[in-house]
């Protein structure tokens, strides 16, 4: 390494907070406006787009009401470059086959305009929750959450881009981890390169030919990077193609213990603390060859009305009854009703732009017909779909749908203005504490809850008035973020 004492030099000082921008719910101008009237300076970091460095801040970042409302992700700066250079676009099919806790999963999602099916598989169920938990507060409606091993996905659809973000010994989060490293003992090594391996080898098989790969690691061992992909490079169809950003990097190793990697390595990016002011990272950029053959699309199919198990015919009717409700209670226009896609599971009625999905012909290769579950588990090679998109309504105990607080998070501006309340911060105090409000003259039902012009969630009007009906753990996280800002009552003191 020619740059050793910078490398060096990195590992000593504490990693600085970076965010990426929710593209498509807020715009850079607003966001910095808003985070700085919060006492937050920030800073572009112009080799990953999107991406701010947090310079001065009064507290966490994570504790201010634009987090809370999904309008950024704190993520490492370097970890935004493989989605980068996978370059996702919208309406392609994408798959990330290690995809929790989901940064990356948002990544790809936002920049695919969030339009079109993007797959985010992983096996740990704790890991699933934490990917659920920052897709729906940053609210992207097109990503379908499969519980399963990556390894042994069906191989009945093609996808144009495959993301593997390897699991690895993360020696590149040396400083984040305050030195605290995985033991990198000779079992420990077998396992990772093994699994590392095998998901790339998946991943070539799952791209149609053309489709793009991008593997990636944030550690710098050689034996979990260029050993893994030149193995690969020498009997896959695949070959790899520079890298299509422009951010300091140094290219991959053509040698190690005696061992001269295929040529293919040297397009490689190995980026290292001192670059980015961040952790580390490896990644390649992969093609799959292959005959330029028209894609038919086969193994993919609309996503049905219904989830599979459920009955299709009431599934359908249950939605048509649920979106004219949504109109004439609501006021919901017919454009956002007809864009989005719906699918009844159980007592929810879920909205998605994903358009397509794999899922029937999956169903259909696990089992040896048309007619499996698909969203149960079949053994150890098992797989089951988790979500589609975002919840969107619930069934109540009489006969309306209500919209859950996903929902009007994402589209509730869109409700008919005497469905929308805006609130002063001592309002929204009283509703979190527990009290309703005075609502005369608006209808009975359920509303949309604003504070600086922004949808915070539900409220219900009732014969007490208004309440809220935000779930308890949001609500008490909300609560502690306006306890940071007490004495501040400048910040959304008027309605917006």
């Amino acid at each position: 390494m020619d740059d050793w004492e910078a490398f060096r030099a990195a590992h000593k000082g504490a990693e600085p907070t970076t965010l990426r921008i929710r593209a498509g719910r807020v715009s850079e101008g607003e966001l910095l406006t808003a985070l700085s009237r919060r006492g937050f300076d920030l800073a572009p970091i112009p080799s990953v787009e999107g991406f701010h460095r947090v310079e001065n801040a009064p507290y966490s970042v994570a504790q201010t009401p634009e987090h809370w409302l999904g309008l950024f992700h704190v993520q490492q700066a370097v970890m935004g470059l493989p989605t980068l250079a996978l370059t996702p676009r919208s309406g392609e099919r994408i798959l990330d086959l290690c995809a929790a806790p989901g940064g990356k999963t948002a990544h790809m999602a936002e920049l695919m305009s969030d339009r079109g099916p993007l797959v985010a598989v992983d096996p740990q169920e704790k890991r699933l929750r934490a990917l659920l938990s920052n897709l729906y507060r940053l609210a992207h409606p097109n990503v379908l959450v499969i519980a399963g091993d990556g390894r042994t996905l069906p191989d009945t659809a093609r996808f144009d881009r495959i993301l593997v973000d390897a699991p690895c010994s993360a020696e590149g989060n040396y400083r984040r981890r305050r030195g605290r490293m995985v033991s990198r003992k000779r079992g420990f090594v077998d396992h990772i390169t093994s699994l590392q391996e095998a998901l790339l080898r998946r991943a070539v098989h799952l791209a149609r030919p053309g489709g793009v790969i991008v593997y990636s690691t944030c550690t710098y061992a050689p034996e979990e990077n260029e050993a893994v992909v030149d193995r690969v490079l020498r009997d896959e169809p695949v070959e790899s193609e520079e890298i299509p950003l422009e951010a300091p990097h140094a290219s991959g190793i053509m040698e190690w213990n005696g061992t001269r990697f295929h040529r293919d390595v040297s397009r490689a990016w190995r980026v290292y603390p001192h670059h980015l002011d961040s952790g580390g990272l490896f990644m390649l950029r992969l093609r799959k060859l292959g005959p330029s053959t028209p894609d038919d699309g086969s193994g993919w199919s609309p996503v049905p009305a219904a989830f599979p198990g459920e009955d299709r015919q009431a599934a359908t009717k249950r939605i048509e009854v649920a979106l004219s409700g949504l109109r004439s209670r609501l006021g919901l226009p017919d454009k956002l009703l007809t864009e989005l896609g719906w699918m009844a599971r159980k007592e929810n009625i879920w909205a998605h732009t994903a358009e397509r999905w794999p899922v029937e012909s999956w169903a259909e290769a696990s089992t040896g017909g048309a007619n499996g579950g698909a969203g149960e588990r079949r053994g150890r090679e098992g797989w089951r779909v988790v979500t589609l998109g975002l919840r969107a309504l619930r069934r109540g105990p009489g006969k309306w749908e209500t919209p859950t607080n996903h929902f009007l998070g994402r589209w509730g501006k869109h409700l008919a203005p005497e469905r929308q309340v805006a609130l002063h911060r001592s309002e929204l105090r009283t509703l979190l504490e527990g009290t309703a409000l005075p609502a005369e003259g608006r209808p009975a039902g359920p509303v949309a809850l604003l504070w600086e012009g922004r949808v915070i969630g539900r409220g219900i009007v009732g014969r007490t008035g208004l309440t809220h009906q935000i779930a308890r753990a949001y609500a008490d996280r909300l609560r502690a973020i306006l306890d940071h800002e007490q004495g501040d009552e400048h910040h959304g003191d008027e309605p917006a």
